[in-house]
């Protein structure tokens, strides 16, 4: 077995438990670092060498500090973003037309502003 799954994410065995956080939607450098912290796991800890009691240390202490992750953070982002086309705000209208949300030029880079903005 080269994975286990936390939080519906494969997690690589022969990665660091640091960067094996990090593949998890959600979860940045910051809050990976902040878990490997309290947990006392050093950065360079291979995930392969974690126990079933660290997993579970691991999730509870993910569920303990709420937060959003995997499905949840999806979900909420895709709510955030048909609220603003349902108010019809400046970000919406953007958004429906493809167009760049954030004052980003539109002159010579249309094309790709339209393939980024998802």
């Amino acid at each position: 077995m080269t994975y286990f799954f936390i939080f519906e994410t494969e997690l690589r065995l022969k990665k660091s438990i640091f960067f094996s956080l990090l593949s998890i939607f959600g979860i940045g450098k910051f809050n990976s670092f902040l878990i490997c912290k309290q947990l006392g796991f050093a950065k360079n800890f291979k995930t392969k060498h974690l126990s079933k009691q660290q997993i579970s240390q691991i999730t509870q202490l993910i569920e303990f500090l709420n937060f959003k992750i995997g499905s949840h953070l999806k979900k909420s982002k895709i709510l955030a973003t048909k609220k603003l086309i349902s108010i019809k705000c400046y970000k919406g209208l953007r958004k429906i037309k493809g167009l760049p949300i954030r004052g980003q030029r539109t002159h010579t880079n249309s094309r790709t502003a339209r393939k980024q903005n998802y």
